[in-house]
């Protein structure tokens, strides 16, 4: 199993979980344009993407999927009756998903999570072939007990960081705007983050990656220090910043960071 991160930020998210030759696409927040040239640089093309997983409707998460549906119209598109609603987009296929319900798409079992944000129905994504387990969890104001009990024993926790709390204390954003942040429906802070952790631990983690970073709110050595606290230094911690893409690999022996740089023109 291995999960590439094609875009992470405010400005635009876009993951893929693949498996074998099952190849899933989460969120399309970046232009198709970006979409094509970001997978081609892992050696993947968007003719290789089997399925469309959107976690919610803010548009750094499907921003460039209107155009994405028509050039690639064989992908289909899964989200929840909330994301559906809020989106202007058909797709080919594809269909309504709940959360703790799972979905079979080619060699992986996807169950969406409710996760705490401020959009219609928003979740997270835990993806399973049978041999390793991977999480997707972002944009959700607070680690609820459902996120615990879903994401428990993952060996790929790929789980948003997106503030500091002193930073967004003291940084530019306006009042209304820290306040949406810091909120249950708004987005986790390191803290937070760490905390999930810490729960999440055990002999089956083997990477954990920082996404959603704040560019004007948070900076990856301090995502990666508080996050590297607790847990095994044999387990490997990144921070995907805007800038940036990564790949992570599951093999017998624990998991490879790679990271990526964006392509040019992009």
């Amino acid at each position: 199993m291995e999960v590439l991160v094609l875009a992470s930020g405010s400005s635009g998210n876009a993951y893929v979980v693949r498996s074998g030759r099952t190849s899933l696409l989460v969120d399309v927040g970046v232009s198709a344009l970006q979409v094509r040239r970001r997978l081609d640089a892992f050696g993947l093309g968007p003719e290789g993407i089997d399925a469309v997983l959107l976690t919610h409707e803010h548009s750094d998460h499907v921003r460039g999927l209107d155009v994405f549906l028509r050039r690639h119209r064989a992908a289909p598109v899964w989200a929840t009756r909330g994301t559906w609603s809020c989106i202007q987009v058909r797709s080919h296929g594809g269909g309504e998903l709940e959360s703790g319900k799972s979905l079979r798409v080619g060699e992986l079992h996807v169950t969406p999570v409710k996760t705490s944000h401020d959009a219609a129905e928003p979740v997270a994504y835990v993806f399973d072939d049978g041999r390793h387990c991977a999480a997707v969890c972002t944009d959700t104001g607070k680690f609820t007990t459902l996120l615990q009990q879903r994401l428990q024993g993952c060996e790929i926790l790929l789980l948003e960081t997106n503030h500091d709390k002193d930073m967004l204390r003291h940084g530019p954003y306006p009042w209304s705007l820290k306040q949406r942040i810091d909120s249950n429906t708004g987005h986790l802070s390191n803290h937070q983050s760490r905390e999930a952790v810490e729960y999440l631990q055990s002999s089956l983690l083997k990477a954990v990656v920082g996404l959603h970073l704040s560019a004007e709110n948070n900076c990856p050595t301090l995502v990666r220090e508080t996050l590297q606290e607790v847990v095994n230094d044999s387990i490997p911690v990144a921070a995907v910043t805007r800038n940036e893409m990564l790949r992570v690999t599951l093999d017998g022996n624990g998991a490879c960071l790679e990271p990526h740089d964006i392509p040019e023109n992009v």
